[in-house]
């Protein structure tokens, strides 16, 4: 039997979905929760991703323990992530196992939230912060964002700051949580084998009572970036590392897809115009490129790190590729490009895993289903034109520009 498509709301507003597939081996829930780090008031910045770390902590009925152990009897693949935009708590289980995985996940959405508990968790995070303030990509992306989107809350780390985190109180995480973790502002995606009118019946019994919020986000279109540079300097690192962003199609773009060959041909991780550029040729350690779609915009990333003694040679290289990109496109481009899309795509697909990360993704930006052969078509519906368009349309000479280099002894 093929895969097939479901849905169903519940009055309370929460939407479920599924692909249910009689021949797979495994079976998948994920919630998708539409809030991030977009969604916060900058003087809670980093609340989202506290809270993704607090649904572990334990419930009315589970302690921290009995939801890990619980997990772990059932032989789930189970964790959770924050990004701007949305958060998600998902498992991986057996078939027969689906309602256990599904129940726990439900209840972990409805945290206690205890004092002592947000007390502890807060000394973590802020270790977390620390610890990615070390890692280089990390510092220069989250400056890059916040010169590129200056007042837009896309501009927010998901992490939040040391300050920000410090300073938050647990009542408003609470106060956040009630407005943000509602049933109308989540999704539920399944995939696998599974009974759908069986799991609407069980999830029904499970969420009946979460309540209904009607919560907004703005996606209006951010002020046209200010095509901002900055250089920051750090004892701590030997290598040099630069960041480009630029603007690109949104989730809910049709030249999305064209959008994401585009930074491919650019800067994928082999056989892209970076790769022999730059790799093959020794000037830089590491570049690449990526195509980021979000809520009702976008962006193109384009990385390289290398000696710092090179610095100028490595960005040079990277402006000489850019400004190549469109004349050097080829058929060959094209059809390189459409086979190794099409073949990550199906083998994203092929586990039930995959299936609800997809489908629960799509529903989350643009509340519509499309089957994995619609994507395999709209990938291969791609022409030398399309991309040229794009590239018109999203010209990568508009940027925000960041270089992280050796502070001088």
């Amino acid at each position: 039997m093929p895969v097939a498509f479901h849905h169903h709301q519940l009055p309370n507003g929460l939407t479920i979905v599924a692909e249910a597939d009689p021949d797979a081996h495994t079976a998948a829930a994920g919630f998708f929760v539409r809030t991030g780090a977009r969604d916060e008031a900058p003087p809670v910045m980093g609340v989202s991703h506290f809270l993704e770390h607090m649904m572990f902590k334990g419930t009315d009925r589970r302690s921290a323990e009995d939801v890990n152990r619980q997990f772990d009897e059932l032989g789930a693949k189970y964790n959770a992530y924050t990004t701007s935009e949305v958060t998600c708590f998902y498992a991986q289980v057996l078939p027969e196992r689906l309602d256990a995985a599904s129940e726990i996940l439900a209840d972990i959405l409805r945290p206690a939230l205890r004092d002592d508990d947000f007390t502890t968790e807060k000394g973590v995070i802020l270790e977390e912060i620390a610890m990615y303030k070390d890692q280089p990509f990390w510092t220069l992306y989250e400056r890059a964002m916040e010169e590129h989107y200056a007042a837009h809350p896309l501009a927010h780390r998901v992490l939040g700051t040391t300050g920000t985190v410090g300073a938050l109180t647990s009542s408003q995480m609470r106060e956040y949580f009630t407005s943000r973790y509602s049933a109308d502002n989540t999704t539920l995606a399944l995939a696998g084998r599974l009974d759908f009118d069986h799991a609407v019946r069980h999830i029904e019994a499970l969420c009946h009572a979460w309540q209904t919020t009607r919560p907004q986000r703005d996606v209006a279109p951010p002020a046209p970036p200010r095509g901002a540079s900055f250089t920051l300097e750090d004892e701590k690192v030997t290598r040099a590392y630069w960041l480009m962003i630029s603007p690109a199609p949104s989730a809910q773009d049709p030249r999305r897809y064209a959008a994401m060959m585009l930074a491919q041909v650019l800067g994928g991780t082999d056989n892209s115009r970076l790769h022999w550029a730059l790799i093959e040729t020794g000037v830089a350690e590491e570049a690449q490129a990526a195509y980021d779609p979000r809520d009702g915009c976008g962006d193109t990333f384009v990385f390289a790190s290398g000696d710092p003694e090179r610095a100028d040679e490595i960005v040079a290289a990277v402006n000489r590729e850019i400004d190549n990109l469109v004349p050097s496109l080829t058929p060959d481009d094209l059809q390189r490009l459409r086979n190794r899309l099409a073949t990550g795509v199906t083998l994203a697909g092929e586990r039930p895993g995959g299936r609800m990360q997809r489908i629960g993704r799509q529903w989350i930006y643009n509340r519509a289903y499309r089957t994995l052969e619609e994507e395999l078509e709209a990938i291969n519906a791609v022409t030398l034109d399309d991309l040229r368009e794009v590239s018109r349309a999203f010209p990568m000479n508009v940027r925000t520009v960041g270089l992280l280099r050796p502070k001088p002894a």
